[in-house]
């Protein structure tokens, strides 16, 4: 079976596939066009997925009708059609579990970033800017016994809400599509709806999978029902939110701060005026980017096509249904 692995991964996962006796294609430049990487898609028997610059939609697999699997080297899937690979009877992998301490790390980050205006205050050493002690100058807030809510309390969000309580001891509200009873037991969590969750939250941060009916979620109507000392952090998918409602809520202080590891559109312009605020920190999308992580999410999706390539249902599958469907 031959793999095409769109981009360089640690050597784990690569080892792993040759190991197993299947031939693996890596480009010697990473930056493809569309064009080039399609081709590459039509020469192969699976795809091991690096980023999300490229769409795996109806009109993919109407051009590459060879690809038999596709193993993500992510959590998030939703840039593949997964009604149309369950239609051609396509298992698609992810990488679940190996990376929620990791994101979970920079989402805590980012929440004292913005509540202690880190970013803002470092640039003002790097400028020079350093000053007069001045009593009432760019204040932030304190975290300890605040309210975190999380929307989409499952691993990821379930870290979170630990350290959060740990080092904190904030209480834990969450919206999910379903209660999440080992959150409620271990982290006194409290489930709340939407509506709840955007008016009590000290912190809000999303760690939701993305889905199109979500897109904008958090604009102009919802920022006006948060707090005003409510900070917005997003480590999950950068469409859920609105960036222009999302500054005209910070700058007319109808919320606090805002901490972004996931941007709409990713990348940022660097020409954002979001950039231009004190109480804004944006990171460039480093939720995996570890060691440990990175080599943990190359090791899953080599084992996720190797088991496909030995007629094995592939361990982490983001669309188990297909195999309902294909039996």
């Amino acid at each position: 079976m031959k793999v095409f692995v769109n981009r360089r991964i640690p050597e784990t996962g690569i080892n792993m596939l040759k190991d197993a006796g299947l031939e693996v294609f890596i480009p010697e430049h990473e930056n493809l066009s569309h064009e080039e990487w399609l081709i590459y898609c039509q020469n192969h028997d699976a795809i091991l997925s690096v980023g999300g610059e490229f769409k795996y939609d109806k009109d993919f697999f109407v051009q590459c009708p060879n690809i038999k699997t596709i193993a993500l080297y992510s959590v998030g899937f939703d840039h593949v059609d997964i009604h149309e690979a369950n239609r051609r009877n396509i298992p698609v992998g992810n990488t679940p579990d190996v990376l929620s301490k990791a994101t979970s790390d920079v989402a805590f980050l980012l929440m004292q970033s913005v509540a202690r205006r880190a970013s803002y205050n470092f640039q003002k050493v790097k400028d020079g800017n350093w000053g007069d002690f001045d009593p009432l100058h760019a204040l932030g807030q304190e975290l300890y016994g605040k309210t975190l809510g999380v929307l989409g309390l499952g691993r990821i969000g379930f870290e979170m809400a630990k350290k959060s309580q740990k080092a904190f001891d904030m209480n834990i509200i969450y919206h999910n599509r379903h209660p999440n009873d080992e959150a409620e037991k271990e982290l006194n969590a409290t489930y709340v709806s939407f509506d709840e969750l955007i008016a009590q939250s000290d912190v809000l941060s999303i760690h939701a999978s993305f889905t199109p009916d979500q897109k904008d979620l958090f604009n102009g109507p919802v920022f006006e029902k948060m707090k005003e000392n409510a900070i917005f952090i997003n480590t999950a998918r950068g469409g859920f939110q609105n960036e222009k409602d999302l500054y005209e809520a910070l700058v007319s202080k109808k919320i606090w701060g805002a901490g972004l590891d996931v941007t709409n559109p990713e990348p940022m312009s660097k020409e954002s005026p979001l950039l231009e605020l004190s109480n804004v920190c944006v990171l460039p999308h480093i939720g995996s980017a570890t060691m440990e992580a990175r080599t943990g999410m190359a090791r899953i999706a080599a084992e996720n096509i190797i088991a496909f390539s030995k007629g094995e249902k592939i361990p982490y599958c983001a669309n188990p249904e297909v195999y309902s469907v294909s039996s």
